[in-house]
């Protein structure tokens, strides 16, 4: 079985929130068997930043929908979406 990786954006709920902290959730969050393999940050507007963590995953049923429950579901996400997805 191989695997997918997807770059996910994650919009924070405010600007003042604490980026480092809120990438370290996100980590905590995954479902067994995913893993981030980096993250980036892209102003939005008005101090807002967004994190885009690309994702490993097995390619499995469900694909990415796992990890954007789980990102979805973090403390300070206001949304998740997917960006990017291929196979690697």
């Amino acid at each position: 079985m191989g695997k997918v990786a997807a770059k996910i954006k994650v919009m924070p709920d405010s600007p003042d929130i604490d980026l480092d902290a809120l990438q370290e959730r996100l980590e905590s969050a995954l479902p067994e068997g995913a893993k981030i393999n980096g993250v980036e940050r892209d102003e939005v507007a008005f101090g807002l930043v967004a994190l885009y963590p690309t994702v490993i995953v097995p390619d499995g049923a469900g694909g990415t929908e796992t990890v954007e429950e789980s990102f979805a579901d973090v403390e300070g996400v206001e949304s998740v979406g997917v960006e990017n997805v291929g196979r690697i």
